[in-house]
């Protein structure tokens, strides 16, 4: 039996909430779901435009389906508590998952689709504790598949690996104010989990993000420059170019890949950036990728967009990354017209 249409209806305030209960579905419906790596959460979360994403009402809806004792402890940034009661699920009704471009479940630990666990839920009868069941955000991610235009992401891990691998993205904030939200301070985007960050000059001056990502050396791809490393060569790399078409990245690229490749060598995390973060420090994080994966720029310009979403390297740059995919592959194979 297909799922029930689904009304279209005026969003109402979040204080009367919706109940839904999980379809009885076959697995065919799984498809809808896919598993969310810490890494792909972490860069949602911090996309800007002029201000945050977070502040766009239809951007992310992040839930939370673990005991409310675990939410109220700690929880992920902006992330709201779906209330369980039974088998159902109460959803806010204040987020029209129809619009919403990503919707994010969590539970303590899932970490597979297809994997089933024995449930700890307080509210679970005696009868359906003695077979396994799906993990809860497997459960409520199955019950809004119908709900959504976009596949439902589950993070692959929970919470427990999300918060471990970002503990500065915990809380205990409930409510989100949109001026805190205008006022929110996203991190550098994370293209290597744990090694190498893309962010801008703002982020590469404040002393809080370099402590929290353990942030060892520096690739500074503008005229300014920052506080951090001055004068010391061995972890700050600065190539002083502008953001203009008729900027000269070519003859850095090897050098670039070298000090790239040393700090990866002696575990140091590095943070490579420029004025916004969008053209010339992504031109340098390209030509590595393209170098160190020997692969196309095409491959590598969509990996860095799905990472940083505002990613526009200017023609200039492009135009001397065409050349240098030569220079990695030994033949031009990315047409500049599949980068657009």
């Amino acid at each position: 039996m297909g799922a029930p249409p689904i009304r279209r209806s005026r969003a109402l305030p979040c204080s009367h909430p919706r109940w839904f209960r999980p379809p009885c579905r076959g697995p065919s419906r799984m498809a809808d779901l896919v598993l969310c790596e810490p890494i792909e959460l972490y860069n949602i979360l911090n996309q800007v435009t002029k201000l945050s994403r977070l502040t766009e009402p239809n951007y992310l809806c992040l839930l939370d389906v673990r005991s409310k004792r675990e939410y109220d402890e700690s929880h992920v940034i902006t992330a709201r508590r779906v209330k369980k009661k039974a088998n159902e699920y109460l959803i806010p009704e204040s987020v029209d998952l129809e619009c919403v471009k990503y919707c994010v479940v969590y539970d303590n630990n899932t970490s597979f689709l297809e994997i089933l666990r024995h449930s700890s839920d307080d509210d679970v009868s005696d009868e359906s504790r003695e077979g396994p069941v799906l993990g809860a955000a497997i459960k409520c991610g199955k019950a809004l598949t119908h709900l959504t235009r976009h596949p439902v992401r589950i993070l692959k891990g929970g919470y427990e690996r999300f918060s471990a691998m970002y503990h500065f993205f915990r809380t205990q904030k409930i409510i989100w104010m949109p001026q805190e939200l205008d006022a929110f301070q996203p991190y550098p985007v994370e293209i290597m989990p744990g090694k190498i960050y893309l962010g801008n000059f703002r982020q590469a001056c404040d002393p809080k993000i370099q402590k929290d990502l353990k942030i060892k050396a520096h690739v500074n791809v503008s005229m300014e420059t920052g506080p951090f490393f001055t004068g010391d060569a061995d972890k700050l790399l600065h190539i002083q170019i502008e953001d203009s078409p008729e900027a000269n990245i070519s003859p850095f690229l090897r050098h670039v890949c070298h000090f790239v490749e040393i700090h990866l060598e002696l575990g140091s995390v590095i943070l490579v950036f420029s004025t916004l973060g969008i053209s010339r420090s992504c031109a340098a994080i390209l030509a590595y990728l393209m170098h160190r994966n020997e692969q196309t720029l095409k491959r590598s310009w969509a990996y860095v967009k799905k990472c940083q979403n505002n990613m526009c390297p200017n023609q200039g740059l492009v135009t001397q990354l065409l050349e240098w995919e030569k220079i990695v592959l030994g033949d031009l194979v990315t047409d500049i017209k599949d980068l657009y």
